[in-house]
């Protein structure tokens, strides 16, 4: 810091420019002693900048980046903000990695350790078990070190600001995660951190957890893009082959995940992966707790999958392959909880709308679950509920991002 000082016009008076000064760079976070001269001549010139007292001054040009710049670059690294950042072959490149490593961990191989010698800062503004653990376990199980900030450790934009936290982070960790309220910090977190910033989840979107829920619906259905193979011989009739497109490959293409209950974030990362991945979805939700309409919009407008919002739940769930849901009330919004209780009454997932569903439906959730409330008991507990394997793929999605993210 002394060095640091020593540099700075307002504290010296140097005659040159604020520009000269920036252009004054080390390699660096600090500087050396060694380099300092004992004495100095009063009128030396040191590259173009006159020095009108006795200061110790380094013999040779200095890169100082740290204490002048703002933003730092990023290079080689890769933020994981917002599914729609990346185009459908990386995701789908993701998910076949998380199987890859998934597989690799089941089988009680320990030898594959990407992540030895690396830290990660997970910040919680909103505390989660499963997100801590499976960041956390996932990390380790890769050699890396995780370390917990919870929300009395760090709270940003109240006792320190972002940016000072994003960039004192980035020198000690290669990679940090955050689970927080306002969307806004995410982003002012990635744009002033030096290393990759992973969306843990916010008020806005939970990219990780889509990711997973992709991760099982492959799992168990086989795909989660929603095309076909046209099998096509060219020896058919022309006719045939017509009959084939609109009736066949039309009818069989898409995979419907159809989410019933709040258009909160995980509906809007849902909104976002199929911005990117052709298959189908249906958000039915009451009136008024529609999902955010840009992001509705945005995911029409991409043109890749097909997208509804309805407010009848008996018909949306027709034919779905997946049927989804989740709490009525978010944290933050346990005030409305009584009050949602009472609007949602028709959005819970019973055995009953399974049915109209039908016996192909699987029942997702992304936890935790208020039984009894959007999901009974008997749906939670059915055979057809892949809600546990798709707790646990958790882990595998976020292993296979934050290798994505390493460049690893």
């Amino acid at each position: 810091m002394a060095a640091y000082a020593a540099l700075m016009p307002t504290k010296l008076g140097l005659e040159g420019s604020h520009d000269q000064i920036h252009r004054l760079r080390t390699t660096t976070s600090c500087m050396n002693v060694d380099n300092l001269r004992k004495d100095f001549v009063r009128g030396a010139k040191v590259d173009r900048l006159k020095v009108k007292g006795p200061v110790k001054m380094p013999t040779r040009v200095l890169n100082i980046r740290s204490a002048l710049s703002f933003v730092e670059e990023k290079t080689g690294f890769k933020d994981f903000l917002h599914i729609n950042d990346f185009d459908k072959g990386t995701i789908l490149k993701i998910l076949d990695r998380a199987k890859e490593v998934k597989a690799l961990l089941k089988s009680g191989e320990r030898t594959y350790l990407p992540f030895k010698g690396k830290t990660m800062a997970m910040i919680f503004a909103k505390p989660s078990m499963r997100t801590r653990v499976s960041f956390e376990t996932g990390f380790f199980l890769l050699g890396g070190h995780a370390i917990y900030l919870g929300p009395k450790d760090i709270e940003m934009g109240k006792r320190e600001e972002t940016r000072d936290v994003a960039r004192v982070l980035s020198r000690y960790n290669d990679i940090i995660m955050a689970r927080l309220f306002a969307h806004q910090d995410l982003l002012d977190l990635a744009k002033y951190a030096s290393i990759p910033v992973i969306n843990g989840l916010t008020d806005y979107n939970h990219p990780c957890q889509i990711m997973a829920d992709a991760l099982t619906i492959i799992e168990h259905i086989g795909r989660i893009e929603g095309t076909k193979v046209l099998p096509l011989d060219l020896k058919l009739h022309w006719a045939r082959l017509v009959w084939f497109y609109f009736v066949y490959f039309d009818t069989m293409m898409e995979i419907q995940v159809v989410y019933v209950g709040d258009g909160n974030n995980i509906v809007h990362s849902w909104l976002l992966l199929a911005s990117v991945i052709p298959f189908h979805f249906v958000c039915a939700c009451p009136k008024g707790f529609e999902p955010d309409a840009k992001t509705v919009e945005k995911a029409q407008q991409a043109g890749v999958g097909k997208i509804e919002i309805t407010n009848d739940a008996k018909e949306a769930v027709k034919g779905a392959d997946v049927v989804y849901s989740d709490v009525w009330a978010s944290m933050g919004q346990k005030e409305e909880a009584a009050y949602r209780r009472q609007v949602f009454q028709e959005y819970q997932v019973d055995k009953e709308l399974m049915k109209i569903a039908g016996p192909q439906a699987y029942f997702m959730h992304c936890l935790p679950a208020e039984r009894g409330v959007e999901v009974t008991n008997e749906v939670i507990e059915a055979p057809n509920s892949i809600v546990f394997p798709q707790a646990e793929n958790r882990m595998h999605a976020q292993n296979a991002i934050m290798l994505h993210s390493l460049g690893l």
